[in-house]
């Protein structure tokens, strides 16, 4: 392209402070140095940890550009990039995938040591690609979507099928994976087995999407929003509770619902009262409950140990589980092959400028998932 080696002029969202609206601005985009990608974003998908970071529960550097769940095509690469060229279609990815750390080497792990999950808020060389109004911006994740270009390490980058629809794959970047993979993966939910997701937004279908293809005979849903159970039955779930519709604790209730047989249960929420729920609504001794939400900044967990000590496993999980190079292709080839349908999650679809009602639809309940195109 004509652009290559140049500095871009484009628009991009930008977080000039916590509790501030984004602002649209002309931002610079400098070229790619050696190992880094540029990209055109196509669409990108608005995400809860997006709006965590305007909140302050997520601790970030400003002003920074945020978003990290897209598709887009690469405009350029930086010397010595041999996986991506020119023109192909990309999934930015939040967690990297090095193929050189210890967590990469390992065929469970998945965590890469160049994951940015602290707002260190730089690409690998300690530096930044954006600037505006002559101010360096600080990059999100490694990915930083909110913008029509953007500028990523080599190992944050997944090539994808060209064949798959911009505003349907950006999911694959993070809410759906996270979900699907927390059942698919990080527990290894068995056929005919009793699961509970305790939350659901768009990741909590997503592991309900999961618990059904893994071949769950029950599968409850579980929130405090009832105006959620449509949609968590339509995708999967078969029956839906509120914890508000009974004075006994919910591991109670799903004791007697079930003849205390959940062997899995998710929390999908990222509340430390409902983690230690989840914790005690699976089986004492052959239950397995998995923390998918992320948790807030700078809490500590208070837990009675005797659920663990009786035989209960407790169970973290980041991004499914997946290796994020090696797998996010797999699940695209998959969405194209119909494996799964993410329609059922896209509430709203924006353009880019809308960014701000994308993020109201998410704060009042009103959609699961909003994608914005550009």
């Amino acid at each position: 392209m004509g652009t290559a080696g140049k500095v871009i002029k484009c628009k991009a969202a930008v977080l000039w402070g916590i509790n501030q609206a984004f602002s649209i601005e002309d931002i610079e985009v400098a070229p790619p140095k050696a190992k880094e990608v540029r990209v055109k974003i196509l669409a990108t998908g608005i995400c809860r940890t997006d709006d965590h970071v305007i909140k302050g529960a997520i601790v970030s550097k400003f002003p920074v550009i945020v978003g990290h769940e897209a598709v887009g095509v690469v405009e350029s690469v930086g010397e010595g990039v041999t996986t991506v060229k020119p023109g192909d279609k990309v999934i930015p990815l939040f967690l990297p995938q090095c193929r050189e750390c210890s967590a990469c080497c390992n065929p469970e792990g998945n965590l890469c040591i160049r994951s940015d999950l602290t707002g260190r808020g730089v690409l690998a060389d300690g530096t930044t690609r954006f600037t505006c109004k002559g101010k360096p911006v600080q990059h999100f994740m490694n990915t930083s979507t909110f913008t029509e270009y953007t500028v990523l390490d080599e190992s944050s980058v997944a090539k994808i099928d060209g064949a798959a629809a911009p505003e349907k794959a950006c999911l694959i970047g993070c809410g759906f994976s996270t979900g699907y993979g927390a059942a698919v993966k990080t527990a290894k939910v068995t056929p005919g087995s009793t699961c509970v997701v305790f939350g659901l937004g768009g990741v909590g279908l997503s592991v309900i999407m999961g618990c059904k293809a893994a071949g769950a005979s029950r599968i409850i849903g579980i929130d405090i929003n009832k105006d959620k159970f449509q949609k968590a039955l339509a995708v999967g779930a078969t029956e839906c509770i509120s914890p508000k519709d009974s004075t006994k604790p919910i591991s109670e209730v799903l004791s007697d619902m079930t003849g205390n047989t959940v062997q899995y249960t998710f929390e999908v929420i990222g509340r430390l009262e409902t983690m230690v729920d989840a914790l005690s609504s699976c089986h004492m001794n052959y239950g397995t409950s998995v923390v998918v939400g992320a948790p807030p900044s700078a809490k500590m967990l208070t837990y009675d140990p005797m659920l663990l000590f009786t035989g209960r496993t407790w169970k973290g999980c980041i991004f499914g589980g997946w290796k994020s190079r090696d797998d996010v292709p797999k699940l695209v080839t998959e969405l194209l092959e119909e494996k799964f349908d993410l329609d059922q999650l896209i509430t709203h679809t924006l353009p880019f400028k809308n960014i701000n009602e994308g993020f109201e639809l998410l704060c009042s309940g009103q959609s699961i998932r909003t994608v914005l195109t550009f």
